[in-house]
């Protein structure tokens, strides 16, 4: 009976070792969502033993989640701030950043409004509330709607850093949680401006050029569009078996073609 018993735990034992090892969960960005849902499916499809569960939530969101041990991957649209690395070691978490893809911030507005471009100079009296209607920019006499993300999002820390200059966004600027929230309300928004990751912008907006530049596959990768990015995954530590396997099918060949498919830009 004992011998039963004992060969019995350790065959639950060794089920448990082999669930664990065949569950992959990461959660964060919502920009980086749609690559890692897509990557996830086709990943999935080539190691049917493996199983990926992907939830979005914002970067902070997951790199918290990174820092309490309760996802093995953070999607973040920006690099780990230092307070949260700090944070993350005191835990005993090591993050260490992937770049899987490039990315560039567009900025939106309605698909009728006329504007022909903006400088990072107006873009940041837009969002502090110093520029108040489209005429001053050369557009429309049409009150503008200042359209940002929250706080969560690393598309908001990125914008906020490149475009702000670290300047706190207007008091009665619409906070949206997603970039195709953003993308849907500047749509239905005649004096709406906004700012998402190129793959989330529909034929709902126009994208306006930034210093005269258009965010693109050849001005992201060169730099010479003002909101250029990279997209990240963070792991605690070096990725190991069934994640490094992930990720590494991401920055493959197969999977920066999942990237162009999703409306982003490859790393090469």
């Amino acid at each position: 009976m004992k011998h039963t018993l004992l060969t019995l735990c350790l065959l639950l034992g060794l089920l448990a070792l082999a669930a664990k090892s065949g569950q992959i969960t990461c959660s964060g960005s919502t920009t980086v969502l749609p690559i890692a849902q897509a990557a996830a499916e086709a990943f999935m499809d080539k190691y049917p033993e493996i199983n990926i569960s992907v939830r979005g939530g914002g970067s902070g969101v997951g790199i918290a989640a990174l820092q309490n041990g309760t996802v093995q991957i953070a999607n973040s649209s920006r690099p780990i701030k230092s307070k949260e690395l700090s944070a993350s070691k005191a835990r005993g978490i090591n993050p260490t950043a992937y770049a899987i893809a490039n990315d560039g911030i567009a900025i939106v507005v309605h698909k009728n409004n006329p504007l022909k471009n903006l400088s990072v100079a107006q873009i940041r009296e837009i969002y502090t509330g110093k520029i108040k209607n489209w005429s001053e920019v050369g557009g429309p006499n049409l009150p503008i709607v200042v359209i940002s993300r929250d706080v969560a999002s690393g598309t908001f820390e990125v914008f906020n850093e490149k475009a702000l200059g670290g300047a706190k966004v207007v008091a009665t600027a619409q906070l949206l949680a997603s970039n195709n929230a953003v993308v849907t309300t500047v749509g239905t928004t005649p004096g709406g401006i906004g700012y998402a990751g190129l793959g989330y912008v529909t034929d709902q907006v126009r994208v306006v050029p930034v210093e005269n530049v258009v965010p693109s596959e050849a001005t992201v990768k060169s730099g010479t569009y003002k909101l250029s990015r990279k997209l990240y995954m963070y792991t605690n530590g070096v990725a190991k078996g069934d994640i490094n396997k992930f990720i590494a099918f991401i920055q493959s060949d197969a999977g920066q073609a999942i990237v162009k498919a999703q409306g982003f830009i490859s790393l090469k």
